[in-house]
């Protein structure tokens, strides 16, 4: 096939404008200038730099071709190039440097051809509102509710524009999440817990075999977690920070010696011990629980012990004192209160039973029993979350099937089973309303879960390594997320929840 008769083989490479048929294009990129003849099959794309050789071009006609593709850097080169045609094609994808080098351009076509507007066409939305070119109408083919509407008219590319480290196939592919390494701390850990004071983020971390609680604060100059003080103690399982007023707390549980409560002193710029906790009560602290009820301060500790009792502190102006004792003989693992239709529980797991709900009686202002979750014995922990108004609890397994259930206003069901290896924590958080589920493996690595919002189930997102995991944590500061990893026989990682916007 001859090329069109404005083109001789003997002026190409000073050629202005140049239309392009469906068996023109791949000729032009080929083709030598005393060449007099051109066959090429049809062509579905435009690479990049396909023009390259022909630096003065200022008119390019590429209309009533099949291209669906438009790559990266496809016109490089083009400096000169002020007249842009490409309607009547069938385009899908423009790659977001597709126009990239074209420094003259003043007029850009696209008509006849119809996009999917969703985020992959947030960059192409984006150009259009800064780009000082005349640009056609583009149009949208969908989703349904853009169809037939002017790219310039949407108004969201919020829908379906997460991916993950997986890349699931079929994700818009416009928002990277992953969580990579931010900072490993060079020690072991089994809890750890965060509060914010004057306007600072601190990390409150126990430490059993060093005997520590340390406490740590964000640099915001270094970007790094760092030492601010250290509570030692005997076999510390955990630290709970509570803020009362200008107040600031932290409860250690202790294995041995007793628990204490310590108070930051300003004067001394550390904490320093304020309270003991009775010994007779709390044997072998398992957990430890805050919360508040019609504006007072009260803690739980989860006693694991088999003479264990479970007990309720309340805050009273001087100091916490024992409020209530729940039960004995259990060998409570763990506590979590929520709000269940607007009335006050706690939740308690056991070794010995499955896991009962107690409620908050307003008349008598103590808790009592209320319910069960039935088949669901030896759970180590349990956690609530709640994702779109609705409440969720995780339950925890260390072999077997750990449960992921949401309350129907009635009671909890079964919504999702995690099959579990050495699990010590099925742990809830978020960040930018992405919902996760950390579970721990002490035998193989720990699963990230990642909350599918259109099938309704948490999947596999991304596996870490983290040697005999006992607690995960979320933390934010400074615009940043981090979730803490605590190892009982590693080291303390601090791993950052990324979010890159791919369309941009």
């Amino acid at each position: 096939t001859a090329p069109p008769s404005s083109v001789s083989s003997a002026n190409l490479l000073n050629v202005h404008s140049i239309p392009v048929s469906r068996s023109f294009i791949k000729t032009l990129k080929s083709t030598a200038p005393k060449t007099q003849s051109w066959r090429t099959p049809l062509v579905t794309g435009l690479k990049d730099r396909m023009f390259s050789h022909l630096p003065s071009l200022q008119l390019l006609l590429l209309n009533s071709n099949s291209f669906t593709v438009i790559r990266d850097d496809a016109f490089a080169g083009l400096f000169h190039l002020e007249y842009l045609f490409i309607e009547g094609n069938k385009i899908e994808t423009i790659s977001r440097n597709a126009f990239r080098g074209l420094r003259d351009l003043t007029h850009l076509d696209l008509r006849g051809n119809k996009f999917e507007c969703d985020c992959k066409a947030k960059w192409l939305f984006l150009w259009l509102k800064m780009t000082n070119s005349t640009v056609s109408d583009v149009l949208c083919i969908g989703p349904a509710e853009y169809q037939d509407k002017k790219l310039n008219d949407v108004t969201s590319f919020d829908y379906e524009c997460t991916t993950t480290a997986r890349m699931y196939p079929n994700c818009c592919k416009c928002m990277f999440l992953d969580f990579v390494v931010h900072q490993i701390l060079p020690y072991q850990s089994v809890s750890v817990d965060t509060f914010n004071s004057k306007n600072d983020v601190f990390v409150a971390i126990a430490q059993p075999s060093m005997e520590n609680c340390m406490v740590l604060e964000w640099d915001h100059i270094e970007m790094n977690f760092r030492s601010y003080d250290n509570i030692t103690g005997q076999s510390i399982v955990g630290c709970k920070a509570i803020l009362v007023g200008d107040q600031v707390f932290v409860v250690v549980a202790q294995l041995f010696g007793g628990s204490h409560i310590y108070k930051y002193d300003e004067s001394w710029t550390k904490f320093v011990k304020f309270q003991d906790i009775e010994v007779s009560r709390i044997s072998k602290p398992n957990d430890i629980e805050l919360f508040e009820i019609d504006s007072e301060m009260f803690f739980v500790i989860a006693d694991s012990s088999k003479a264990g009792l479970s007990t309720v502190y309340k805050w009273n102006n001087k100091g916490f004192y024992s409020y209530q004792s729940l039960h004995e003989w259990f060998r409570d693992t763990d506590a979590e209160f929520l709000d269940i239709d607007g009335k006050s529980h706690l939740i308690l797991s056991s070794r010995s039973q499955v896991p009962i709900i107690l409620q908050w009686n307003k008349v008598s202002k103590k808790f009592v029993p209320h319910s069960e979750i039935p088949n669901m014995e030896d759970v180590l922990a349990v956690k609530s979350f709640r994702m779109q108004d609705n409440l969720y609890i995780t339950l925890t397994r260390f072999i077997g099937d750990s449960r992921v259930m949401k309350w129907n206003s009635k009671q909890f069901v079964e919504i999702q089973a995690l099959p579990s290896r050495g699990a010590m924590t099925l742990q809830p958080f978020s960040f930018k309303n992405n919902y996760y589920l950390a579970l721990g493996s002490d035998y193989t690595f720990s699963q990230i879960f990642q909350w599918d919002g259109e099938k309704k189930i948490f999947r596999l997102f991304k596996e870490i390594y983290v040697q005999a995991p006992r607690s995960f944590t979320a933390v934010s500061t400074d615009r940043r997320d981090f979730f803490f990893a605590s190892s009982f026989k590693g080291n303390t990682q601090i791993f950052e929840h990324i979010v890159i916007d791919l369309s941009l």
